[in-house]
């Protein structure tokens, strides 16, 4: 972002699709862990280890992106 742009606010359209975001990436870490539990190869578990770690990365992305927001989200019900 530019210094010249400013924050504009989400919509509730936007909000709800991130709220769907999060909860899909802490779904897909949560398989990904469990899947990496349970394989007997160390190679799936090390690519599955990596996808999870994606994931929690993506999950923080989305969560601070939702903190920057909200010090300018409307106080009101749109």
């Amino acid at each position: 972002m530019t210094p010249n742009q400013q924050l504009q606010p989400l919509t509730s359209k936007e909000l709800d699709y991130i709220a769907d975001c999060i909860s899909n990436e802490s779904m897909l870490a949560k398989h990904c862990a469990a899947t990496a539990a349970a394989s007997q190869n160390p190679a799936i578990q090390q690519a599955l280890l990596e996808f999870v770690g994606r994931h929690e990365q993506h999950l923080d992305t989305l969560v601070n992106s939702l903190q920057i927001h909200s010090n300018i989200a409307p106080t009101q019900p749109q």
